[in-house]
């Protein structure tokens, strides 16, 4: 399998890895310039020529998934019998340039209700690196969403009369979105969400009134104060004000995404 292949199929898993590029040589290497591999904490894919090489590589790029680093690094290797290091010496001559790549997982969101404000948020974000989960109870929304022009987020859309049992199926960590066209359908998401453990933030759109009833409600099923205070409601952000659609999605965009790693956000620096 490629390395193209490997860093797919990590991506679904949502594995975090690291892609390590030979960039340079100069003088005798056990690789050409562009050989690959990838690393993961506990597993690599393809080889970039064995060795102290290899294994000073792996190393630096575990070092950088302890570190949840985003920013590509390089590093230079002096492969001759005067390199002393860690895993021996390598005496093939040269000198190599290895650039490190990370592959974080991309961070999910589910979104609970593809209505007005659910199709807008769903534009804005479909622009990003995300793994975005749509689910409503209502056919036609779902098939609106699919009708959005594509765009760099995966997909996935599903129809369903009892959304709260997708929350079993997100993988770890997914920011939760609740914004369904039913306040029923709202408040059975926000019990079930206190119940399914490992997800990431929580939000539901509506009214300080709104909030204040599912709190008691909440309450009433048995949900403790601290757990209930982990769903934001409103949501968005506050200093952003207005009830248009599209000004609701940008504000709830703009807060989610300053919880998502620099690289999804597009951060120039």
């Amino acid at each position: 399998m490629t390395w193209l292949g490997d860093a797919a199929r990590l991506r679904r898993r949502r594995v975090p890895a690291v892609l390590i590029t030979q960039i340079g040589v100069r003088g005798h290497a056990p690789r050409e310039a562009g050989a690959k591999m990838i690393a993961t904490a506990d597993d690599v894919f393809g080889t970039i020529g064995g060795g102290n090489l290899e294994l000073t590589a792996i190393d630096r790029a575990r070092e950088m998934l302890r570190e949840n680093g985003v920013a590509p690094t390089t590093l230079t290797l002096r492969l001759n019998d005067k390199a002393r290091n860690e895993h021996g010496r390598q005496c093939c001559g040269g000198e190599v340039v290895v650039l490190f790549e990370p592959l974080p997982v991309v961070p999910a969101v589910a979104i609970f209700g593809v209505g007005h404000v659910g199709l807008e948020l769903t534009r804005i974000l479909s622009r990003h690196d995300v793994e975005l989960y749509l689910t409503d109870s209502r056919p036609e929304q779902i098939e609106a969403a699919r009708a959005l022009e594509p765009g760099e987020a995966t997909l996935h859309l599903r129809h369903s009369m009892l959304p709260e049992e997708v929350l079993e199926d997100l993988p770890q960590g997914a920011h939760v979105l609740i914004m369904t066209h039913d306040h029923a359908e709202d408040f059975s998401l926000c019990d079930q969400v206190l119940r399914t453990p490992g997800l990431g933030s929580v939000g539901l759109i509506g009214s300080a009134a709104k909030w204040s009833r599912f709190r008691g409600l909440l309450a009433d099923a048995g949900h403790s104060a601290a757990s209930i205070a982990t769903i934001q409601s409103p949501i968005g952000l506050s200093t952003l004000g207005g009830k248009n659609p599209a000004t609701i999605a940008v504000s709830v965009a703009a807060d989610l995404l300053s919880r998502f790693p620099a690289s999804v956000q597009g951060d120039p620096t």
